[in-house]
């Protein structure tokens, strides 16, 4: 399957899962974000035979890293993948209760694990694939968990917010290998959000953390985006192959 037929499943899957959690838990507040959008950021991400993505989910068990409610795991569980959630319960919108949910109802294929990524975690086992989409700036300590994913996961698809300026505008981040450090209430009033890089700074951490870019792209606010407003806000999409992927095969 290529990349546009997921983004095609995500579209048919939305109301039959929002048809589930409705059923399951009408009252729980659920992850307000639709995860599935994420299919087709990866649709423009990817190019060329990176588009093959059943070719690289099928290499061995996913992890969907900081899932909410992991929507993006039970469509690719009810296509025949191997899926972990792992995400952190007490920062979690619902403390994982919609996810265990939903795994309850699926029965077998997700598994969910709840790890706080800012200690010194181990993920459970080796993986294929990684998605660690949105919940890289939620990270105190970004480099140790891009550095433990790179010795677990042989590819990785991860998104990121970044800027390019300060919030006032005085200072040009993407002129260089930068990290912005929020204040607590600083995006989105959400004391979870830590560092925002610039678009240098990402890809240098990524190549020091053990990460090679296979496929680069951005979304939303394309001129002089910054750490903080909304209506400034951008992301980086990458898919990424770990630089220790021949020796996790």
């Amino acid at each position: 399957m290529d990349v546009d037929e997921f983004s095609q499943r995500a579209r048919d899957f939305q109301p039959e899962l929002l048809d589930r959690k409705h059923r399951l838990a009408p009252d729980l507040a659920w992850y307000p974000y639709d995860s599935l959008n994420n299919f087709f950021a990866l649709d423009a991400l990817l190019t060329g035979e990176h588009r093959h993505l059943s070719d690289y989910l099928r290499l061995g068990p996913i992890a969907d890293i900081g899932a909410g409610d992991g929507d993006m795991s039970f469509l690719l569980h009810s296509i025949g993948y191997d899926v972990d959630i792992i995400d952190n319960g007490s920062t979690n919108c619902n403390g994982l209760r919609g996810a265990r949910l939903l795994a309850e109802e699926v029965g077998s294929g997700v598994e969910v694990f709840e790890m706080d990524l800012d200690e010194q975690f181990h993920l459970p086992r080796k993986y294929g694939v990684a998605f660690f989409l949105g919940t890289l700036y939620h990270l105190q300590n970004p480099f140790y968990a891009l550095r433990h994913l790179a010795d677990s996961t042989q590819f990785a698809f991860l998104s990121t917010k970044i800027a390019e300026v300060t919030v006032d505008g005085s200072v040009r981040l993407s002129a260089a290998p930068l990290a912005y450090l929020l204040a607590a209430n600083e995006c989105n009033n959400d004391p979870t959000n830590y560092w925002i890089f610039s678009q240098p700074g990402l890809r240098r951490l990524l190549d020091r953390t053990g990460w090679e870019i296979l496929d680069f792209s951005l979304v939303g606010c394309n001129t002089d985006s910054d750490p903080s407003n909304m209506d400034r806000d951008q992301r980086a999409f990458c898919f990424l192959k770990s630089r220790s992927a021949d020796i996790l095969r």
